[in-house]
């Protein structure tokens, strides 16, 4: 075998390779959604506390459902979910879209698209963060992690400037049809891999029961118990940073629409050189002190950024940010699925995705409200600095997890 495939092995499956090609277009695409959104709420309310609201809308959905949605990865085939899925998807992005273009949206509206594409998700991210490994199986799957994670940031660099540049030249409404036309990619790539998804046949319980077994697995294990209680603070007061990026864009560092696209893809660059990185690792086993020191340097690098007013610096800071939260991201999602059973693996991936994403529409409601009253750089300064105290706290209790 030829020596380059020693790293990203999961690149020379086949169907593997298919899949991330069309996430990479359909990342891109959500990207560019999620800078045009931020900027069409603003420029609506220009109040920091409804960029808040809007990002707690798409993420409270995720909360409610996403226990659901890991229960239905485990049940059904998942390849036939994420087709479903990515193809509801692209109607909210239609809707706000044609809205804007018509000069018809409103902050509400806004809020209603954004809630119905959070539930959209809370199905779809549980199915497709426990799918990989289907695909790829077990020995490969912290190549395909670290890929997906590479795409997804490699993208957060593409999409933000390129909605920069949309919103400069083109008009806002073009950002929302683009992200829509990307989700073909993704539904194309499925309908072409040969594998379907596992269907692991058991004997039929309660919605219940199915939820419980999957929180007494966690319970057991002490890794991914802290583990999630980490990345559940970081979720909460570290991650609604990004929808007020806007706020420093215009007001703190002065930069406009194109500053703004800069601004998220420096955290995304941070990021997507963290997935490579993660990939030319290897093993994701052995690696706590790296997980350790990933998960102090992400709120240290907040706080810095907090604190900054020249752009070229803040850029900096957000690399740094986007690098360590990804390696600590992609780590412990690598190391928790490696102890998880195929049976179970969609509950288990459900509550990752609960603490990830579901305890962010608490987080950016109080972040928005605290930029509101506070001040944006001083209420991210103030969330900045409890994450790094939870950090500090928690990390030396990251154990290896059991055999």
């Amino acid at each position: 075998m030829d020596t380059s495939r020693r790293f990203f092995p999961a690149f020379y499956l086949r169907d593997y390779r298919l899949l991330w090609i069309g996430q990479v277009i359909s990342f891109s695409g959500t990207w560019m959604h999620a800078t045009a959104q931020g900027w069409l709420v603003y420029s609506l309310t220009r109040s920091p506390m409804y960029l808040g609201m809007v990002a707690a809308a798409a993420s409270l959905p995720v909360m409610l459902f996403s226990l659901l949605g890991g229960v239905a990865a485990d049940r059904f085939r998942k390849r036939n979910l994420l087709i479903l899925t990515q193809a509801l998807a692209a109607l909210p992005a239609l809707a706000i879209g044609a809205l804007t273009q018509l000069g018809l949206i409103q902050i509400w509206q806004v809020g209603v698209f954004v809630a119905m594409l959070g539930t959209i998700n809370a199905f779809d991210i549980p199915a497709r963060q426990s799918f990989y490994v289907e695909i790829v199986g077990r020995e490969q799957l912290l190549s395909a992690i670290a890929l997906n994670s590479a795409a997804f940031n490699g993208a957060r660099i593409i999409g933000p400037v390129a909605a920069g540049l949309t919103i400069a030249y083109v008009g806002l409404p073009a950002c929302f049809y683009l992200n829509a036309l990307s989700f073909l990619a993704v539904i194309l790539a499925l309908t072409r891999i040969s594998t379907r998804g596992h269907v692991h046949r058991r004997q039929p319980r309660g919605l219940l029961s199915e939820l419980l077994e999957g929180m007494r697995f966690i319970r057991q294990e002490p890794f991914i118990r802290t583990a999630l209680m980490l990345i559940a603070c970081f979720s909460l007061l570290g991650l609604p940073f990004v929808s007020l990026l806007p706020v420093f864009a215009e007001e703190v560092l002065d930069v406009g629409a194109q500053g703004l696209g800069f601004l998220a893809a420096s955290a995304g660059l941070g990021a997507f050189l963290a997935a490579v990185a993660l990939g030319l690792r290897g093993s994701a086993y052995g690696k706590l002190g790296f997980m350790r020191a990933v998960a102090v340097m992400f709120p240290l690098s907040l706080l810095g950024f907090s604190l900054s007013r020249h752009y070229l610096l803040s850029l900096a800071l957000l690399a740094v940010a986007g690098w360590a939260l990804v390696s600590f991201l992609a780590m412990a999602n690598s190391t928790i699925q490696l102890h998880c059973t195929d049976a179970i693996r969609g509950r288990v991936m459900s509550v990752y995705t609960l603490v990830f994403l579901g305890m962010t529409p608490f987080g950016n409601a109080f972040m928005g409200t605290a930029a509101e009253h506070l001040g944006t750089p001083q209420a991210v300064g103030a969330a900045a600095g409890l994450c790094l105290l939870w950090a500090a706290l928690l990390g030396g209790r990251l154990r290896e997890p059991r055999g």
